[in-house]
């Protein structure tokens, strides 16, 4: 626990960030609002924040965004105690993190869920996990502090970034551990009768299926909402699933009252790379951190965006949907010797429409021109068929040759790591 000094400290770095956050939505009305805010945020971020790592010196004054390097995990790893003001090295943290302490050198540490292969780790600074806290409330509670809420929460990753929401006092919130799988905690979470629930699909809808809960606010994080999943969710909570973009990296997206995802481009400025079939791949720049820089730090995410204008009237940018991760694109024997890539949402859909009864499934790349496709036991013979088949149509559709499909009967489900529906296992020889 803080002492009360640094609560007060504290509180008051999440109240001032909740207050901003409601501030800005009301301040930016149009694309051109965000352009002039995201600009000043960037001016100060560059000249009074990055200057201070190492990572960063002999940065010209001049400097603008697009002449810092772009970087990822690996980098981030590799120079971790040149991007931090503490100086803090990559061991410490790591060896803090096995040994059960959430602290080094005066910042908070933490680390991802490691689904790309080594866990990220990051620190963050007393001021921040409650500037997070206050922007988050923010943008999916937003009469709050006038009512009071109680917040279940199940991501995986947990650490205190997301146990500071505990110490407010006017949020009821319990964590609810995805290790140890829904059943063991179910009942506990019935009887906290939360108004609002976060937590990825597969417990949403496991919940949904399951208990009696009618959460008013229910938001979807930590992996990609399938459109089946949300089906089924929102028919038996009878509320709205709305999304919530975050990373190990930072808060990047909420869904509005209309249940359209937007970026938080208030607190992050994104940079888009193209990727296939239309999709973007984000850079992101916190300009709200400064215990640890994220500058032009490039996500594993593929993103569908629209520029259609939204219900709710905020300019925030529209995500159409967030489709899966660049390394999930499937890399198949195409004519040639070349590869063919074919993208997690085609194949998703491909399986979805083939067959109304179909309610879940897992898309695997297990080799050059191989796919393990895995559905429901009880499932119907004639609906797998037809799954394999619409598969197969898809991939052959994009160019592959020779793809052969590997119907599997069973599914499951583990709730101590991420679902990714689609997963490429297989990686070519270098």
């Amino acid at each position: 626990m803080l002492e009360p000094a640094k609560v007060n400290f504290a509180i008051a770095h999440a109240v001032h960030a909740f207050w901003r956050t409601k501030s800005l939505a009301r301040r930016l009305r149009t694309r051109d609002d965000v352009s002039r805010w995201r600009e000043r945020q960037l001016d100060r971020f560059l000249h009074e924040v990055v200057r201070r790592v190492p990572f960063y010196a002999g940065l010209a004054l001049q400097a603008r965004l697009e002449d810092l390097p772009i970087v990822d995990k690996q980098v981030v790893l590799a120079n971790f105690d040149k991007l931090n003001v503490k100086g803090v090295q990559y061991e410490a943290v790591r060896a803090a993190l096995d040994s059960g302490r959430d602290r080094v050198g005066g910042l908070i540490v933490g680390q991802s869920t490691g689904t790309s292969g080594n866990r990220g780790v990051f620190v963050i600074s007393e001021a921040e996990r409650f500037t997070w806290l206050g922007v988050i409330l923010g943008k999916t509670l937003p009469d709050f502090p006038f009512a009071r809420h109680k917040v279940a929460l199940a991501l995986p990753g947990f650490n205190p970034l997301y146990a500071s929401a505990a110490e407010t006092g006017r949020l009821a919130l319990r964590f609810f551990d995805l290790t140890l799988g829904v059943e063991a905690w179910r009942d506990d979470l019935c009887v906290f009768a939360p108004d609002t629930i976060v937590a990825p699909p597969k417990v949403l809808r496991a919940l949904a299926e399951t208990s009696a809960l009618r959460p008013v606010n229910v938001f979807s994080g930590a992996e990609v909402l399938d459109p089946l999943d949300r089906a089924i969710v929102e028919e038996r909570f009878g509320s709205r699933v709305r999304e919530i973009y975050m990373a190990t990296e930072g808060l990047f997206g909420v869904g509005c009252k209309h249940g359209v995802l937007h970026l938080a481009e208030d607190a992050v400025a994104f940079e888009f790379e193209q990727a296939p079939a239309g999709l973007v791949s984000p850079l992101v720049t916190d300009f709200t951190r400064s215990a640890q820089i994220m500058a032009r730090y490039r996500m594993n995410d593929l993103l569908r965006l629209s520029n259609e204008p939204c219900a709710c009237g905020s300019p925030l940018q529209r995500v159409a949907s967030v489709e899966g991760r660049q390394d999930d694109v499937f890399l198949l024997a195409g004519a040639n010797g070349k590869h063919v890539l074919v993208t997690p949402d085609v194949m998703r859909n491909a399986v979805i429409d083939a067959d109304r009864l179909i309610q879940d499934f897992r898309i695997v790349q297990i080799g050059a021109d191989r796919i393990a496709l895995s559905l429901a036991a009880n499932l119907s013979n004639e609906a797998a068929q037809a799954a394999a088949l619409a598969l197969r149509a898809t991939v052959e559709k994009a160019g592959a040759v020779n793809a052969m499909i590997e119907l599997r009967s069973g599914i499951e489900t583990p709730y101590d790591r991420k679902l990714r529906r689609v997963r490429r296992e297989w990686r070519p020889q270098t």
